[in-house]
């Protein structure tokens, strides 16, 4: 996952029962995942982000003993691959995109979008549609699909359900606009780590990965439009309510998007963007009626404690986990390098792929699809598929904005698919908030959404036909620009 220059480091671990033996902290790591998901308690699965900290901690722990090279070693290869740049640049992206959309969040960005949406007097299939396309916008400019489900499902859920729209559907279409600005967001996290660990930049990244996202949105927009419907209106006392809890003072927040947007594919760098993002956001607070404590509050609480809050601080906090994961990430398969292990199953696949860039690419996709299937927080899948698909796409040249699309738009798909999945059971969770608050709404079962997130479908169709067809294949020039073979 690092340069080449990381790779051909002077440690070479060997382990007892051979070099396969590197990819038991990893290994443990999935298992230890896969079982927090299938833990449940009061049908709520039991992973979050400090437990897969710890899962990944347990699993470097438990390597340590099957090493025959000296354990100094061994460390060593764990701070080599800790410090590798790539962790760095996903942390300090993951903290300033944090920062912004906390920014926009706190500016009621979101209040504004869902009252222009209710404002429009739309109904049926048409309101669930409108949601889609909202959703969308809003996960784009915030970079955040959990954010955008929990926001959309505690206001846009109950609103559309007294316009007539379709309950599953309705919370497909939320889904399916988080899986949208997770996908193409230059902030979110899913595309901060697809190109980080390809060793690219985000902003190119986008640019190719559109035409990916609009060719699986138009036919999604369609579909709940035309299936969005058949749900009965309901009273109009309670869409004043509705109404009456947003208002569209917080659309100003969209000038810092399309700025942070207009400058990132424009070719500045994602910090510099970001950086006049959060600046623009801080002015528009402080120039508006919006709460500086929204904006930043130190103050002691009821212990008498010190407690920094405000939208700053929750947007670096919330990735402090996240943090940590990537970097003991980064070092367990950093351990798979120093033992020949990745060379090994690197030479397995390129046995079986003699050469073909479809297969390689259809290996790619069953990786990463794989992964997702087991670890249900889509980041953390990522991450755990990056390094594989780094070494299988630069044997064969492919570039690195292509090896990043198959990465991010499968990651995002899966991640609000399944019904064991993150996105998929915030979503249930919020619903089933949302209920004890509106007698009117119904909790929808994660597995009566699972065909209807038709985003997410779309994208996995999209990327599917793009690997058999060679469809936006590119390979890497000789200055690193992506060129057709």
């Amino acid at each position: 996952m690092g340069t080449e220059a990381n790779r051909e480091s002077d440690i070479r671990l060997e382990f007892y029962g051979g070099r396969f033996m590197a990819t038991l902290p990893l290994l443990l790591f999935i298992v230890w995942a896969i079982s927090l998901s299938l833990y449940k308690v009061n049908k709520t699965p039991m992973v979050n982000e400090q437990g897969l900290v710890l899962g990944i901690i347990l699993g470097i722990t438990v390597g340590l003993f099957f090493v025959k090279s000296p354990w100094s070693d061994y460390a060593k290869a764990l701070f080599q691959g800790i410090a590798q740049p790539i962790g760095a640049v996903a942390i300090i992206a993951w903290f300033w995109a944090g920062m912004f959309a906390q920014l926009l969040q706190a500016g009621g960005l979101v209040e504004g979008l869902i009252w222009l949406g209710i404002q429009t007097g739309t109904q049926g299939g048409v309101f669930t549609g409108l949601t889609f396309v909202l959703a969308a916008l809003f996960a784009t400019a915030v970079g955040t699909g959990y954010g955008t489900v929990a926001t959309f499902g505690l206001l846009m859920f109950p609103a559309g359900i007294i316009l007539g729209a379709d309950p599953v559907v309705l919370l497909g279409a939320i889904l399916s606009g988080a899986v949208f600005g997770d996908n193409l967001a230059p902030v979110s996290d899913t595309t901060i780590v697809s190109a980080t660990t390809q060793e690219t930049d985000v902003p190119g990244v986008v640019r190719s990965r559109f035409k990916y996202s609009i060719t699986a949105a138009i036919p999604a927009l369609l579909l709940f439009v035309i299936f969005g419907g058949g749900g009965d209106v309901g009273d109009s006392v309670v869409i004043s309510k509705i109404t009456e809890e947003v208002g569209p003072s917080g659309l100003i927040f969209l000038v810092p998007f399309v700025l942070v947007i207009t400058l990132a594919l424009s070719g500045h760098h994602l910090l510099t963007s970001l950086t006049w993002g959060v600046v623009g956001s801080i002015v528009l607070i402080l120039v508006t009626s919006v709460p500086l404590s929204k904006l930043l509050s130190i103050h002691l609480n009821a212990e008498g404690e010190p407690v920094t809050e405000g939208a700053l601080m929750t947007g670096l906090s919330g990735y402090f986990n996240m943090a940590i994961l990537i970097l003991f990430i980064l070092a367990a398969a950093y351990l798979m390098e120093a033992a020949g292990t990745m060379a090994t199953i690197n030479a397995f696949f390129m046995n079986l792929i003699k050469g073909v860039v479809r297969r390689a690419e259809l290996f790619i996709y069953a990786i990463v699809a794989l992964l997702n299937v087991f670890i249900t927080i889509n980041t953390a899948a990522e991450i755990a598929a990056a390094p594989f698909v780094s070494r299988l796409g630069k044997q064969l040249n492919i570039h690195p904005y292509r090896r990043a699309n198959f990465l991010d738009t499968v990651s995002a798909s899966l991640g609000y698919i399944f019904p064991w999945s993150g996105g998929v059971l915030l979503a249930w969770s919020t619903i089933k908030g949302v209920s004890g608050e509106y007698e009117f709404v119904n909790v929808v079962n994660p597995a009566e959404v699972f065909p209807y997130v038709f985003q997410g479908w779309g994208l996995m169709i999209v990327m599917l036909i793009a690997a058999l067809s060679g469809w936006g294949l590119r390979y890497t020039g000789a200055s690193g620009e992506p060129v057709k073979g």
